[in-house]
């Protein structure tokens, strides 16, 4: 499921709004585990552009709050 979330995040990430409407919809599908390395993923793949929404969409997981 995790490399599935990052193939979505990747296409979608041209648009603000698809990417954390997919990204809040990653966080939701993966498990526990996969939780910390999507975290990592994004802020590393993505967090130039959307670092405040990366942090902010996982604040609000309360697994990693």
């Amino acid at each position: 499921m995790l490399e599935l979330c990052k193939e979505i995040l990747q296409k979608v990430s041209f648009d603000r709004h698809l990417f954390v409407k997919e990204l809040k919809k990653a966080v939701n599908w993966v498990n526990q585990e996969e939780l910390t390395s999507l975290k990592i993923w994004c802020l590393t793949m993505f967090g130039k552009v959307y670092r405040r929404e990366i942090i902010e969409t996982f604040s609000e997981t309360p697994s990693l709050a």
